[in-house]
Parts: C-alpha cells; structure tokens; sequence
C-alpha cells in the first residue's frame, strides 16, 4: 500500500485517527501581498493551468509560483520538495511520492525533519486527496520522532490550484476545514502558509 491508496476511511482506520470537519483552526489571517513578479506569473500561469487542466500544469504553472514565493519571503529558512519520495514506513503504507513536502530546515539537497507541510496536487475533487494527504501527514510527523525533531501539529493542504483545502493534524486528531479558499486572491493562500510556517 502507498499513500495514493488512502482514503479518508482507511486512513483513520489504519492510524486510530479522529477527525474535526468543518470547524476552522485557521486564526484570523492577515494576507499577505504578492510580489510583482508572483503576480506577473500568475497573470500568465493561472489560465494556461486553467485551459489544460492537467493536475501536472497545476502544479507547475499555480502551485509551484506559489510556494516558492512562500520560501521567498522567508528568507529561504525552509526547504520545498516537489515529486519526491517520502518513504518512512512501508509496513503499514507510509510509502510513495509527495507531491510537495516544506520543511523548516533550509536544506535543499535532501528531505530533514521537521517536515511541517504537505501539499497534494488534484485535479478536481479535493475530497478525494484527502486520505492521502492525512497519511503523508502521519508519515511526516513519524519521520520527524524518528529524527528526533518531533513537532505538535504537522499541516496539510488539498489543492487544485484554484482552490485549496487546509487539514490539521495534532496527536491522533485530523481537523479538516472544509472552507475552501480561492485562487485568486494569491494573498490570503500566501498568509495561511506563512501562518502555518511560523507555529
């Protein structure tokens, strides 16, 4: 098993999860202004991504602008990882490829803990990525223990670019908010990560 086999229902199942739906853990957020040249990319990326529809487009032309300007305005102190592979414990399915993975750690030649973000790439229905998202999230906060960096509450994202969905995991509790915020406003998107980044 790997993480694209997850569903919501197994994943509670396999790791004794409860979930929160629907309430926000999301404080009041102050958005934060793009860079001319995030909004410049966007400009150009947003409707290309759009018309093509592929989740790789989405990824590459939304997703990707986004979060490199997420490392930008930290002074490049976290690491982002795009399609690598985040085994930590294959018995139990914690095995495959995160679409995007942020650590605070500004290493960038390999994955060091603390993992702090997942981000799963979706076409359309972001319900469906959401078991998988929770178990790399579970997988994130093992491999965090197992290098010694363990973290209270690690943060997950469902996006189609367009739109993104925010999860919580803290000890055997997912809260998943079901708002869904849009993109555009960037802004807001940028806020909540660097909300999420910072706690």
């Amino acid at each position: 098993m790997s993480y694209s086999e997850f569903t919501l229902r197994k994943a509670k199942q396999a790791f004794g999860l409860t979930t929160i739906e629907g309430e926000t853990f999301l404080p009041k957020i102050q958005p934060f202004t793009p860079s001319t040249v995030l909004t410049a990319y966007l400009e150009e990326g947003l409707p290309l991504a759009i018309a093509t529809g592929s989740e790789k487009a989405r990824s590459e032309l939304i997703i990707s602008p986004v979060l490199l300007e997420v490392r930008k305005i930290l002074n490049r102190q976290i690491s982002l990882f795009s399609g690598m592979d985040f085994t930590v414990d294959p018995e139990v399915g914690l095995s495959g490829i995160c679409d995007f993975l942020i650590s605070r750690s500004p290493e960038q030649l390999e994955i060091e803990a603390p993992a702090v973000v997942i981000i799963e790439a979706k076409k359309a229905d972001l319900n469906a990525g959401i078991g998988q998202c929770i178990a790399e999230m579970v997988a994130a906060h093992k491999f965090n223990e197992v290098n010694h960096q363990p973290i209270k509450t690690i943060y997950g994202s469902v996006t189609s670019g367009t739109t993104w969905r925010f999860l919580q995991l803290t000890e055997q509790t997912v809260n998943i908010d079901l708002t869904e915020y849009p993109l555009p406003p960037v802004d807001l998107i940028l806020g909540i990560f660097l909300w999420m980044l910072s706690n």
